[in-house]
């Protein structure tokens, strides 16, 4: 009987071959996953994160709404404070929850694969409210607080900006709110904060008779998330959601300039139309704007 003698370098060089097979053929897998959900959500090549502004769902709690936003093919949520938790919780979204409410939504977060992005839109007269808003937003795993802040606050939600690291994105609603135009906001932002930037709502300028395109252009810069919607008319404060890409706010246009812009941040979708059934609203939204930014 014969004796194979099989030197320890030439084991070692085996091993070594075989691991980088191992290596190349995981990358490859990676590489080829990573590449399809680029292909499936194009959006995230942009660095775009693609969610859903929980008011959409207001009718339901937010334990309901995040079923409906998964099923949309969306993986971000924006929270909004005054909706009931729901799953036995009649706690709401805000920072009073207690610890057993917030451990059940995180939870809950992670079951969906949904990440809790942005959390707004925040109105407050008491200053001391701010903090704790914080506080909560970055215990959520928050990026972005979107809010409409009083004025003799503007200072302190810079500071505590920097403070929590996150952002504070001033959100608009039509004329005459007082935020509604971007110069209003440019103003109010000027000097502070870095952090301090734009939840730019396109539904509600369209309502207010501004072009949605040419106030990105504006706020060039300071966008920091958006809040999708598009619209059947212009210029009336009553005009209603339709899906993406079929109504008047050049949805076209505004992926056009974002791209130019090279944004990098959230884009919420907010469809307030067909209240207790727009799950499928969303849906053909979500698609035609996937579209849209494949072409």
């Amino acid at each position: 009987m014969k004796i194979l003698s099989i030197s320890v370098r030439t084991i070692l060089h085996v091993c070594i071959v075989l691991t980088c097979c191992a290596f190349i053929s995981c990358s490859s897998k990676l590489t080829s996953n990573q590449s399809a959900a680029n292909s499936i959500n194009p959006e995230v090549s942009l660095g775009w994160k693609l969610g859903a502004q929980a008011y959409t769902f207001n009718r339901f709690s937010f334990t309901e709404a995040l079923s409906k936003i998964d099923s949309c093919g969306l993986r971000y949520v924006e929270a909004y404070p005054q909706q009931v938790i729901g799953g036995g919780i009649a706690e709401k979204m805000d920072y009073k929850m207690s610890a057993a409410s917030k451990l059940y939504l995180q939870n809950l977060l992670k079951s969906k694969n949904i990440r809790l992005i942005s959390y707004g839109v925040i109105k407050t007269k008491d200053s001391n409210d701010w903090e704790k808003i914080f506080a909560f937003a970055k215990s959520m795993g928050a990026e972005n607080i979107t809010c409409e802040p009083e004025l003799k606050d503007i200072d302190l939600v810079s500071q505590l900006c920097d403070k929590y690291q996150l952002n504070a994105a001033i959100h608009n609603h039509p004329n005459p709110s007082y935020y509604w135009s971007p110069e209003v906001v440019l103003k109010t932002i000027k000097g502070k904060s870095k952090r301090m930037g734009v939840c730019a709502d396109i539904g509600h300028w369209v309502r207010s008779g501004l072009d949605p395109v040419a106030c990105l252009k504006q706020l060039e810069g300071h966008v920091k998330q958006l809040h999708v919607k598009d619209l059947n008319e212009n210029a009336n404060v009553k005009a209603h959601d339709v899906h993406w890409g079929t109504g008047v706010a050049n949805m076209s246009g505004v992926i056009a300039e974002l791209k130019r812009q090279g944004f990098k941040g959230v884009l919420s979708a907010e469809y307030e139309f067909n209240w207790n059934n727009n799950t499928p609203d969303v849906t053909a939204s979500v698609k035609n704007f996937r579209k849209m930014l494949s072409k």
